[in-house]
């Protein structure tokens, strides 16, 4: 199967993301004949000129986000031939919602956010469920429309809050741009003998460890976490994790970490335990097929509930 790379550009509306593709279709290193599908969702006031670009074979279609299938769009993509999609999403869509109904075929080689700088923390206040799904998943964040000089440190926060390894990049009023590289230490000790992660660190140490499994091979880690059964691998093995909340209500899920314990029988779901282990990058049912963390429990204590029960960041 020939995979088509699909490039996903996110943000709300008059955010710029319109005109960062139309450059970039301008730009002959990006566009250097490539039949590409120009798929958007949601029309802006500024529009696609097509007129400038080194090549033509750029096919626009705009979509219904919320409706389109995933029949319709392999449909476009053998229509036009297309070695490419360039996607411009809908910022009042959930982003996984439509990932769901691309083709087989289709691979995500990027996605990008754009973010006006001047309407970003009201929307962040009003909708934070919509901006932190955008966040969560991008390689890299643009906020753009800020005047020199201006406070990017709640900028910086926000984004990371939502992913450590996010790019985070400054567009300027003056035409300037600059690459935040702000490295946020971890509240934690990493080098330490035995790495004690307090109640309220548990879900930035558990995103950590999940997108850097290598880093934690073989150290030895202290927190508190709540039980849970796995479906697979029930002898000799439990999850002991928290309910985390990233950015509302809706989106609390249990964020557990598969944990070889010979003494598994004994532990009561649900129930509060302070988990001493070491840790291993391997392979595991629960990460689907890729590399996450793997515990080996040293003591596994009852404990008394974290407070709050719910971890946040």
């Amino acid at each position: 199967m020939v995979q088509i790379p699909v490039y996903v550009f996110t943000g709300f509306l008059d955010s710029g993301k319109t005109k960062f593709i139309q450059e970039t279709l301008e730009d002959p290193r990006f566009n250097a004949g490539e039949r590409t599908l120009l798929l958007v969702f949601e029309e802006g006031e500024e529009e696609y000129d097509f007129s400038s670009y080194p090549y033509k074979n750029v096919y626009l279609e705009v979509l219904d986000q919320q409706s389109v299938t995933t029949k319709e769009l392999a449909a476009l993509a053998k229509k036009y031939k297309a070695q490419r999609v360039v996607a411009e999403l809908n910022g009042m869509q959930l982003v996984g919602d439509i990932y769901t109904r691309f083709p087989e075929e289709w691979a995500v080689a990027q996605e990008v956010m754009f973010a006006d700088s001047t309407t970003f923390m009201t929307y962040n206040a009003n909708m934070r469920n919509l901006v932190m799904d955008k966040l969560v998943g991008a390689q890299m964040v643009v906020f753009n429309r800020l005047e020199p000089g201006a406070d990017t440190m709640p900028f910086h926060a926000l984004a990371r809050a939502a992913s450590r390894n996010i790019d985070i990049l400054y567009d300027y009023t003056d035409g300037t741009t600059a690459f935040d590289d702000l490295q946020d230490p971890l509240p934690f000790d990493i080098e330490a003998p035995v790495i004690e992660i307090k109640d309220e660190d548990f879900a930035l140490w558990y995103r950590d460890v999940t997108e850097e499994p290598e880093k934690y091979q073989g150290k030895t880690v202290l927190f508190k976490g709540q039980a849970a059964m796995l479906r697979r691998d029930k002898k000799g093995m439990f999850a002991p994790g928290r309910f985390v909340m990233t950015c509302c209500e809706a989106d609390i899920q249990f964020c557990g970490i598969p944990c070889v314990y010979p003494q598994s029988a004994s532990v009561i779901p649900r129930n509060w335990y302070m988990v001493k282990a070491t840790v291993s990058a391997e392979k595991h049912s629960l990460y689907k097929g890729d590399i996450g963390p793997v515990l080996t429990a040293i003591s596994v204590e009852p404990a008394e509930p974290a407070v709050p029960d719910v971890a946040t960041f």
